[in-house]
């Protein structure tokens, strides 16, 4: 395949907001820096419900791997990790599935350093520092290959990253090439994605704000994909049931509160390889 982007990985600098640093700075984290947190205000201005999505997008990430493991799945591959933290998947893994193996990947060099600081190099962690939009340079990197073969049953979950590839064509690119490279009948792939059809406005003001700031580059785009656009990227896999929904939408847990989805505007689903 040719690349669809560049095979550069981003040096460190702290003055240009990380998308994995201002996600830190959300959740309460310390890793990050002044830039990151000034983005992450400006953000909260516009979409005041910001923790309350990205803590609900944690709580259906803990659903989904519970159900890859249900499934047969052991490995996963994290694309866009962000920075580590105790809710990290292989600490959510760890009770159900302590066999299980996760490649963590990132284009920002805080996230690995930070990640490989925290895990036993000879165990069945690793952080990888990869480009998405080189799909096989990432799945082939020396890094990743140590502990996860793609022969056997295995996940990829890009859980938002394609809301920060703003380029339809090299997103859908990024995501066929995954689809190509994984087992058939054993393979999944997770997506998570805003959408603009539930809340035009605010997903348009963050969108033009994150460019501005330069943590979503490439392209500009007026706006995030809508749903259907979302559900697209899953085209040629079984969707798992109830396919593509609002996160808090997605199996949840018996007896788990439930919130109104009527104004949630992150939708994500995940498919199987046939």
């Amino acid at each position: 395949m040719t690349s669809p982007g560049p095979a550069e990985l981003p040096g460190f600098d702290p003055t240009v907001p990380s998308e994995a640093r201002v996600t830190d700075s959300f959740t309460g984290g310390k890793d990050n820096f002044a830039a990151d947190r000034e983005l992450a205000k400006l953000a909260l201005e516009i979409a005041p419900e910001l923790p309350m999505v990205f803590q609900e997008s944690r709580k259906f990430a803990d659903r989904a791997a519970r159900f890859l493991v249900d499934a047969g799945v052991r490995q996963f591959i994290d694309v866009g990790c962000g920075m580590p933290t105790p809710d990290s998947l292989h600490h959510v893994l760890r009770p159900v599935a302590p066999d299980a193996k996760v490649a963590y990947v990132d284009h920002d060099p805080v996230v690995v350093a930070h990640g490989r600081a925290l895990i036993d190099i000879t165990g069945p962690v690793r952080f990888v520092q990869a480009d998405a939009r080189d799909p096989d340079r990432m799945l082939d990197h020396p890094d990743l290959t140590r502990i996860i073969d793609l022969n056997a049953p295995v996940a990829i979950l890009l859980q938002s990253l394609l809301t920060v590839i703003p380029e339809d064509d090299v997103a859908t690119a990024v995501v066929r090439r995954f689809i190509d490279r994984l087992p058939s009948g054993h393979g999944y792939l997770l997506v998570t994605h805003a959408v603009r059809d539930i809340r035009p406005e605010v997903t348009a003001e963050l969108a033009q704000l994150y460019q501005e700031q330069g943590t979503v580059k490439g392209e500009h785009k007026e706006n995030v994909r809508s749903w259907k656009e979302v559900e697209h990227f899953l085209d040629g896999l079984r969707l798992v049931p109830p396919g593509v929904v609002p996160l808090p939408d997605w199996r949840p847990d018996p007896g788990e509160p439930t919130i109104d989805t009527s104004a949630f505007w992150v939708v994500g689903g995940i498919g199987q390889k046939p």
